[in-house]
């Protein structure tokens, strides 16, 4: 029974008894004499070449094989027409039971990767020889149990490889905007350090008096020390910043508008400048004003890049708790500062973008119970998307109110909206309307994660042409 050079596959029907010593090799028929085989006495005998198909989903058929010589490969077709290994039969061994115990039709493709020698039985003859040859059952129904095992191993090797490919693209998703806001905070804070260099100079080739340099000092504290002020809306930061650019540009101050924002910042205010209007004049004030803006902006960049570093820490302990199932420690979180160290993080891409961020917070303070990392992923994904879906020059409005029992968070844009048809999918990870490589589909599925299961609360989504609008209610902590 040489197989030679088989060209092509041919089917012909042969006699069991004829290949009986072959059979007694395998192990399924171990010890099975040829009076054995309840009056079967006729089977398939299949000779393939190379690369030929045994099985086809296409064309199932539901039948019993067993390998007399050579070797075939099973792969599995996925939806998207790609292979998927699952395993081979060589020599000796046999493969069909598994379908046909189960009562299902045959999903894999399985072809020669050499020239092979099979005996097929078909449906009725493997279950005449399952009914009458107690020896064939048992050893037909323990290979079965070795496979189903196999399989459940692999299938769950296989889920938990598709779970750490969603946590790894979430993670990477989340650590793109800390990683980049710190990247670009560095580059200022070099720029920002050679200006303060500049200006240093330029004070030492001036002679200074005592009152000057006590300025000076108290100018340094102030920009190191000064209380962190709380959040502002949108219009009472606009309007302070206003009336300090307009207060510096009458005092001859360079760059007034450009320095404003940052002194406004750190809480000052044009009656706590007028001492040092007084112990400086001309130039001597711009510099002054510019060297202290310089100072605070540098030590903001490095509160940004604190901020994103601890961000990633964060987000890889998060990642940690998440596979050893652990429970991260529970604080009250102020929301208003959450979202703006958000802002703050996101806010290169929304300077790219030429898009203002309107805030109206809550004149309350709402705290929630949380551990910090899980409610900055909220607001990052939600404001990341807004920026996405704007145009350039748009408008975001990020606004807080609060409900029985709940506090509530939207952030609104004025994008082409989410069209009726597509609502249903926006939560299910991998979904995106964005264009291939710029966007993973699992910003809002995280979103709904969080806010749902580690929140107990509510996401919505109101979106028509122009606007769209995204409502979380959160429990807020207890008083």
């Amino acid at each position: 029974m040489a197989m030679g050079e088989v060209q092509e596959t041919s089917i012909e029907t042969v006699s069991l008894g004829n290949y009986a010593e072959a059979l007694s090799k395998v192990a399924v028929f171990a010890g099975v004499t040829p009076d054995q085989f309840c009056g079967l006495d006729e089977v398939e005998l299949i000779h393939l070449p190379a690369d030929g198909i045994v099985l086809d989903p296409a064309n199932p058929v539901r039948a019993y094989w067993v390998m007399l010589e050579g070797e075939v490969l099973a792969n599995r077709v996925e939806k998207d027409g790609s292979l998927t290994r699952i395993g081979m039969a060589h020599q000796g061994e046999t493969f069909g039971e598994v379908v046909l115990l189960a009562g299902k039709s045959p999903s894999m493709l399985v072809k020669s990767t050499m020239p092979s020698v099979l005996l097929r039985f078909s449906e009725e003859n493997f279950w005449n020889l399952m009914s009458c040859c107690p020896s064939v059952r048992k050893a037909v129904l323990s290979h079965m149990a070795q496979r189903l095992q196999t399989y459940q191993a692999e299938a769950a090797h296989r889920e938990k490889l598709i779970s750490l490919g969603t946590l790894a693209a979430g993670l990477m998703h989340e650590l793109h905007n800390p990683g980049s806001a710190a990247k670009r905070a560095a580059s200022q804070l070099r720029a920002n350090l050679l200006r303060l260099q500049d200006l240093s100079l330029r004070f030492c080739d001036r002679e200074n008096t005592p009152e000057q340099i006590a300025c000076m000092r108290d100018l340094q504290k102030d920009a190191i020390t000064h209380a962190r002020t709380a959040a502002m809306g949108s219009l009472e930061q606009a309007d302070a910043e206003e009336a300090m650019a307009e207060w510096l540009e009458s005092s001859g101050v360079e760059n007034a508008y450009q320095i404003a924002p940052t002194l406004v910042g750190i809480g000052l205010d044009t009656r706590e400048l007028e001492c040092t209007r007084a112990a400086f004049g001309g130039s001597g004030l711009s510099d002054a004003l510019n060297w202290l803006e310089s100072l605070v902006s540098s030590v903001s960049l490095v509160d940004a890049i604190e901020q994103s570093i601890a961000r990633v820490s964060d987000l890889v302990m998060a990642v940690k708790k998440f596979a050893y199932d652990d429970r991260c420690t529970m604080r009250e979180v102020d929301v208003h500062d959450s979202i703006q160290s958000t802002l703050t993080i996101m806010g290169h891409k929304l300077r790219q973008r030429q898009i203002q961020v309107v805030k109206h917070f809550d004149a309350a303070q709402p705290n929630l119970r949380t551990t910090g990392v899980a409610v900055s992923q909220v607001w990052t994904n939600l404001i990341d998307n807004a920026i996405d879906a704007s145009p350039e020059g748009g408008e975001i409005e990020v606004r807080t109110w609060s409900e029985p029992g709940f506090l509530a968070v939207s952030v609104s844009d004025q994008g082409s909206g989410i069209p009726e048809e597509l609502k249903s999918k926006i939560f299910d990870p991998f979904f995106t309307t964005k264009p291939v490589g710029q966007g993973t589909g699992l910003g809002l599925e995280i979103v709904q994660r969080l806010v749902t299961q580690g929140f107990g609360g509510q996401i919505d989504v109101d979106s028509k042409p122009g606007s769209t609008r995204f409502v979380v209610r959160l429990p807020q902590a207890s008083a």
